[in-house]
């Protein structure tokens, strides 16, 4: 499946930006534009997201899709920075890919199962009526009650088609679906990945805990964990220089 891309920048290395759950590659637009300077760099939306193709979801055929979509545009080797859903497409990608991915910068995810009431909130959108026309403000409105949360609201809201015959205009049948699946982690046979990753969780966030360590090195050796205090699982949105400053110091390092 080929994804909708987002390019910016010119390089000799190539840098892949990967949203989470309910987002799209724009919502890494301040990421991507600081690493542009210095890498050629692509933000793809995730099958079911933005303006790519619809489909069953796994990490498997989410990986599949990067490397497909960079097949097409000729791009062998790349480093991938990936956030929440699109951090565990990252840990795919290099595990199942490694002699094609330089660099792994996993944002605020573990390999295990981190689901924290997503399942929860989806269960509740499933059952949302849209009325016969909708605006911005209705749909804050009627997304807050659900999400609990008007940031949560705002990025699902972009998922949404506004003015007369509201709806998706996401996969959300799929990602409802299945999100068992992108809630957990794949039992895998494989070898580690021996390149440099750099876990960047937030300091204030339940999904990367010290019991996942163990389970991260032997997936990723040369791991390092480090934290962004203060900052939760949003932390590029909570504190995004201070994200863009280890992000890049991460990359800017020779592989």
């Amino acid at each position: 499946m080929k994804l909708h891309a987002i390019e910016r920048g010119e390089g000799p290395e190539t840098v892949v930006f990967l949203h989470g759950l309910f987002g799209r590659a724009r919502n890494l637009g301040f990421l991507q534009r600081g690493a542009s300077a210095t890498f050629r760099t692509l933000a793809l939306d995730l099958r079911n997201h933005g303006h790519s193709p619809h489909g069953p979801a796994s990490y498997a055929l989410m990986a599949q899709d990067v490397l497909e979509t960079l097949d097409d545009l000729g791009i062998e080797r790349f480093a991938v920075v990936g956030h929440s859903m699109g951090g565990k497409v990252g840990m795919m990608l290099a595990l199942a890919a490694p002699e094609r991915v330089t660099k792994l910068l996993v944002a605020d995810i573990a390999p295990a199962r981190t689901g924290h009431g997503q399942r929860e909130m989806i269960s509740k959108l499933e059952t949302l009526t849209f009325p016969s026309s909708l605006e911005r403000r209705e749909g804050l409105a009627l997304l807050e009650p659900i999400t609990g949360s008007r940031p949560v609201a705002e990025l699902l809201l972009q998922n949404i088609r506004l003015g007369d015959s509201p709806g998706w205009n996401i996969g959300f049948d799929a990602l409802s679906r299945d999100i068992h699946d992108i809630e957990s982690w794949p039992d895998l046979q494989i070898a580690p990945y021996e390149g440099p990753v750099l876990f960047l969780r937030g300091g204030a966030s339940p999904y990367v805990l010290p019991e996942h360590h163990d389970h991260i090195l032997a997936l990723f050796p040369h791991a390092v964990i480090q934290s962004l205090p203060d900052a939760g699982h949003w932390l590029h949105v909570e504190q995004p220089r201070a994200f863009l400053k280890e992000m890049m110091a991460f990359l800017q390092v020779p592989a």
